[in-house]
């Protein structure tokens, strides 16, 4: 590593380690043979409880070489179908032990169950790391990057033949079944004389791994076919790219996030706050629409708007169990088939839209017309695409580890978001400001009161978590017999400061809050005061 490099990369290091010291909840590591870098703050940590439901490795810079910075990103998708931030690398290294190494420390500090699937650039090296760390996970190559490759390889088919393209594409893309794939597949071979040609060979050998009638039964976060196209560079893109150097890297790193969380927050608003148009005066639409975030709720309303030109059709039934045949009116050779459980309130369909993206269907919902199922049954409205993705009870709080260090910067971060919420609504208005303010004001007052009481707690007083503190002749027996209350008692005494520093830390971002709404009240003033004078100036 060039000398230059090393006094760069040592600038992201301070950065990991001030970020670590004001947050114990950063988390970093430094790979001791490969010197490969990860990070991830405690917002990735507590967003992968939310949405760990599916992952994508995002490697841009191996696929540009012209990139000055070698920076990877664990990402997924929020309920609002925005790209989510999950972890960071530097790979400086790029083996099977150094991807094998990247992927065990996310996983750890994630200190959650690894994701169900997983969404790479197609490289045997990504592949085999993933194997040996995801064992049970599902893993995909990216669709548009094996199309890219494609066109690279075949340059010479796709100047030739220039229906080629269209054929190839449609072949992967709009068939429906295995054997509708296979066939068309081996008349593209035969008919542009490609029985030989090593790349299309090796993609077809790993058709289950990117072909989507292959892949259609795992949950890869997508509401849309094209998604897919920019699913890799989602997080970054317009933040990071071929110019960005290393010490502009931690900059560009904080404005993405920064950028990215302002418009889940703003979009957090707008579902909450306002109702989307319904085209129908279904109970089913209105259901939807109270409960899906609106990106979800649009791709609801399309298929359900849908069902008006798919009827359903009955073939067969069997006891409680119906199975219709549905197509689009004048394409019948395009059907799909709903098995239907009228006891359970269950179907399937064949296109397996539900379990690929979360959403319900077309043709399940035609069947729910015509058997008069006027709402949507629970198990069809899944948690990650609601509004209330993000609001657990108490016992559902997400817990990283019994660390109590860990434990109070989650707590911090969650208070961080919240309150985050508060200063986005709290600038609206003077009148919502000074309510803000009055709320603000009575949750110090409280925190204060319950540090003060925990500070204040005497031998023999029984704290929240049911500990208590030893009297002064139980502590005076403990320490004649070295009894192991002694370590108990000192454990319960350090914890007791460290909730006063953080309780101390929470007083510095209240004042840091405070003083925000602060600024916003002074810039609209000043702003009324110039509205004011131009009025005047105008009347003059």
């Amino acid at each position: 590593m060039s000398v230059e490099r090393e006094r760069t990369l040592e600038h992201v290091l301070n950065y990991l380690k001030r970020a670590q010291l004001e947050n114990p909840g950063f988390l970093y590591a430094i790979e001791e043979d490969g010197g490969n870098v990860f990070w991830a703050d405690p917002t990735c940590r507590l967003n992968y409880t939310y949405f760990g439901d599916t992952l994508v490795f995002d490697t841009t810079y191996r696929r540009a070489k012209r990139y000055q910075v070698p920076f990877a990103a664990f990402t997924g998708f929020n309920h609002h179908a925005q790209p989510l931030l999950f972890g960071c690398a530097l790979i400086l290294n790029e083996s099977e032990s150094s991807f094998a190494w990247l992927f065990q420390t996310w996983l750890q500090a994630m200190s959650a169950p690894p994701p169900p699937s997983i969404t790479v650039e197609p490289d045997r090296l990504i592949q085999v790391a993933v194997s040996q760390v995801f064992t049970h996970t599902r893993l995909r190559f990216s669709q548009p990057l094996v199309f890219r490759e494609t066109e690279e390889k075949l340059a010479h088919v796709f100047q030739s033949h220039p229906t080629f393209e269209s054929e190839f594409v449609n072949c992967i893309t709009e068939t429906d079944t295995p054997a509708e794939f296979e066939a068309s597949w081996d008349s593209i071979i035969r008919r542009y004389y490609l029985e030989d040609n090593d790349w299309l060979q090796s993609i077809y050998n790993v058709r289950h791994q990117w072909v989507p009638v292959f892949i259609r039964d795992t949950f890869y976060g997508e509401l849309y076919a094209d998604e897919g196209s920019n699913m890799l560079n989602s997080f970054f893109q317009g933040f990071v790219d071929a110019s960005t150097t290393m010490q502009m890297l931690i900059k560009q790193y904080e404005k993405a996030i920064d950028s990215w969380r302002e418009k889940e927050l703003k979009a957090d608003y707008e579902a909450a706050n306002s109702s989307p148009i319904m085209k129908t005066p279904s109970p089913m639409e209105k259901q939807a629409a109270s409960i899906y975030t609106r990106a979800a709720f649009v791709k609801f309303q399309e298929e359900f708007v849908e069902t008006l030109a798919n009827p359903a059709n009955r073939i067969s039934d069997s006891g409680t169990r119906t199975t219709y045949r549905v197509a689009k009116f004048g394409e019948v050779h395009k059907s799909h088939t709903v098995n239907f459980d009228s006891c359970e309130m269950k179907a399937n369909c064949s296109c397996q839209m539900f379990e690929y993206s979360g959403i319900i269907c077309r043709h399940i919902l035609a069947v729910f017309r015509a058997k008069n199922v006027l709402t949507l049954p629970s198990r069809y409205l899944l948690r990650r695409w609601t509004k209330e993705a993000k609001t657990r009870g108490t016992e559902e709080q997400p817990v990283f580890s019994n660390s109590c260090q860990e434990s109070l910067s989650v707590s911090y971060d969650s208070l961080r978001q919240e309150a985050t919420k508060y200063v986005e609504e709290g600038a609206k208005s003077i009148q919502i400001y000074k309510v803000a303010m009055d709320a603000l004001d009575e949750a110090a007052k409280k925190v204060a009161a319950a540090s003060s009481k925990i500070r204040g707690a005497t031998p023999g007083t029984t704290l929240s978590n049911g500990d208590s503190y030893p009297s002064e002749e139980a502590q005076e027996t403990a320490n004649a017999m070295n009894h192991p209350g002694v370590e108990k008692e000192r454990t319960i005494i350090e914890l007791t400061a460290e909730l006063e520093r953080t309780g101390q830390r929470c007083a510095v971002y209240r004042a840091n809050l405070l003083s925000i709404l602060r600024d916003m009240e002074e810039q609209k003033f000043q702003l009324s005061l110039k509205v004011q004078n131009a009025r005047l100036s105008l009347k003059e």
